[in-house]
């Protein structure tokens, strides 16, 4: 798949709460990083599995809003409202690196409240 397919992929798959098709566009290696800390979040599509099964496609409301998308080389960054989590949407960037055809890291970067 090309960068721009695995995004639109694991996008639609999440908002369809379909784990298999959503893990589909991830390597097996896949690891996730929140910005600008570099935290690690999750490592391999075992743990991609577990996470979503357990903290976010159980929630009916579930569904992320596209507000832009840039595709530069093989890297697609995504800022979306995460919609279902709680009162408010959840605004966040998230940078997809996409190897061989498939997602192998993802970076998160939450939206922070200026002050």
């Amino acid at each position: 798949m090309t960068p721009l397919e695995c995004a639109e992929l694991q996008f639609e798959a999440y908002n369809k709460r379909d784990l298999p098709l959503f893990l589909s566009a991830f390597a097996e290696d896949v690891s996730s990083f929140r910005l600008p800390d570099m935290v690690p979040l999750l490592q391999g599509k075992a743990a991609y599995g577990k996470f979503y099964a357990e903290n976010r496609f159980n929630h009916e409301g579930l569904r992320a809003e596209l507000v832009n998308r840039i595709v530069l080389g093989n890297t697609v960054i995504d800022h979306e409202l995460i919609h279902g989590l709680g009162d408010i949407p959840v605004e966040v960037a998230i940078m997809l690196v996409v190897e061989d055809g498939l997602i192998a890291r993802v970076f998160s970067i939450p939206a922070k409240t200026p002050s």
